[in-house]
């Protein structure tokens, strides 16, 4: 396969997953379902093959994607027209994100079995939001970021307002009101980049941005100007992680959304804010993000405290896990405030941690939800005795949650405040009442539902069927694979990292 094509066919593969379900009628569930499933072990294959060979010494640079693609407009200070490329590329992080991406996607599928009607539209959609998150991913230029970040509203949207739960509708309006209003804002920050420098590559811009090369400039961005990019930047991303008040949407998701759905949502698409904090805020505007490091932390530390207390007086499950997105995407910003490696690299453990955590937590909820069509956790009281495994597995996921050594947890959030405790102490300390909080809402929440008292006959229930093991055993394994073995991931990102540090003057 010739290099300079991979990134394209890795992107796109799932878009074969769907040319073949346009020919499969509507009846034949059982091979749509196999087709939806097979068609996600491409991308997975092709991201793990890319993985090897990133692994065995190959630079990133060879698997760079550049051709022209559109162009319009003269510009007398570049001496010609405005040309757009489609260009793609990988870097340690963004290949950290492909993996996760390409794995909770495959996952999700097989969570899909709980889907109850319509399997061909399902997995359309389900293949389309995969397109757009490898997508975001892969892009090197602000033009094709944006277009893949759009494509993600798109499926979702659908995939919420038809095979979600009872209040469904509002839950995807509100999702494509703030994620689009989040759009609208990062649209006003490219155009204002394309029309000041000429240029949508990312690299370009970081050249021009942080080293003041004048190769391509058509005007100066002033200080203003790129203080008051950044700060639209923290909205737009701020919108996606989400950074509290702009997080009520992300609720009625977590509640509304089908559980396959929500293993994506917040496995992957909540993560688009991070990268798109370090990609751009930090690689753009290193000294500008410095100016507001201190707000980035403070408002790191309120959505750490305040999903923490929010989700501790929850009655619904889902609630507890999504005010518990919320305080740990808190985690990601404390970890990037902190401005230093330590601090950074418990960002992105964070996210890659988070995704792999709350992919297991909300299978977890479908499976239960799937036998007892509740997620209310007084209802859901004595599992322990009818489901062992399920039960098991249910804690273990909490522990990896509250950040018990071995698992991944523990190393993004001690990385994460190793880093804060270096800069900013007295928030260091506050912000570890957040850490006591979280291990009292999860413990509260999964003792009680799996030895509290039991408000319903578990006669006839079945444990963990084979098919559910598969996903649990995998989210697991990586859990404890990265908790034991961190240096599987520090090695991927670690010069992602360091590039950044030096942006920062770190």
């Amino acid at each position: 396969m010739n290099h300079s094509y991979f990134l394209s066919w890795l992107v796109f593969s799932p878009l074969l997953g769907i040319m073949a379900l346009c020919f499969i009628p509507r009846t034949k569930e059982s091979l749509i379902k196999w087709v939806g499933f097979l068609a996600t072990l491409v991308p997975l294959s092709l991201a793990a093959w890319l993985y090897s060979q990133i692994q065995s010494g190959r630079a990133y640079e060879e698997f760079m994607q550049v051709h022209d693609w559109f162009q319009f407009g003269y510009f007398p200070m570049l001496e010609g027209v405005f040309a757009v490329r489609y260009e793609l590329g990988v870097s340690g992080l963004s290949l950290a994100m492909i993996l996760l991406t390409a794995v909770l996607s495959s996952l999700a599928a097989i969570a899909s079995i709980y889907i109850k009607h319509e399997w061909k539209g399902y997995f359309m959609l389900f293949l389309l939001l995969e397109v757009g998150m490898l997508g975001v991913f892969a892009a090197e230029n602000l033009i094709l970021f944006f277009i893949f970040f759009e494509i993600t509203l798109i499926p979702m949207f659908f995939l919420i307002g038809k095979w979600g739960y009872f209040d469904r509708e509002k839950a995807a309006y509100m999702f494509l009101l703030y994620n689009g209003l989040g759009s609208a804002v990062l649209l006003i920050v490219i155009v204002t980049l394309l029309a000041r420098t000429g240029t949508s590559n990312i690299t370009m811009l970081t050249e021009i941005l942080t080293k003041g090369t004048e190769v391509q400039t058509i005007a100066p961005l002033s200080e203003q100007v790129r203080f008051g990019l950044l700060l639209a930047l923290l909205v737009a991303f701020g919108i996606k992680l989400p950074i509290f008040p702009l997080h009520t949407w992300m609720l009625k998701v977590h509640v509304q959304a089908p559980p396959s759905i929500v293993m994506l949502h917040s496995g992957v698409l909540l993560k688009i804010g991070a990268f798109g904090f370090i990609r751009f805020g930090l690689g753009l505007f290193p000294q500008e993000f410095r100016e507001i490091a201190n707000l980035v932390v403070i408002l790191g530390i309120i959505n750490l405290l305040y999903g923490a207390f929010l989700a501790f007086i929850q009655t619904d499950f889902k609630k507890v896990l999504a005010y518990s997105s919320v305080s740990h995407m808190g985690i990601v910003l404390i970890g990037l405030g902190s401005l230093n490696e330590a601090g950074m690299q418990g960002a992105i453990f964070q996210v890659v941690s988070h995704g792999f955590i709350s992919a297991l937590l909300f299978f977890l909820v479908g499976v239960f939800y799937e036998r007892f069509p509740t997620s209310i956790i007084s209802r859901l009281g004595g599992l322990a005795k009818a489901m062992p495994a399920a039960s098991g597995c249910l804690l273990a996921g909490a522990m990896a949650s509250l950040g018990l050594p071995g698992m991944s947890g523990f190393i993004s959030e001690f990385m994460a405040f190793l880093g804060l405790f270096k800069v900013m102490p007295v928030l260091g300390a506050v912000g570890t009442l957040g850490i006591i909080m979280t291990a009292v809402y999860l413990l509260r929440a999964v003792l009680n539902m799996t030895f509290g008292k039991s408000n319903q006959s578990y006669e006839g229930v079945t444990d963990l069927k084979g098919i559910e093991l598969l996903p649990v055993a995998i989210l697991l394994g990586f859990i404890i694979l990265i908790g034991v073995y961190p240096t599987v991931l520090t090695e991927l990102v670690q010069t992602s990292i360091q590039s950044i540090d030096l942006g920062i003057g770190g």
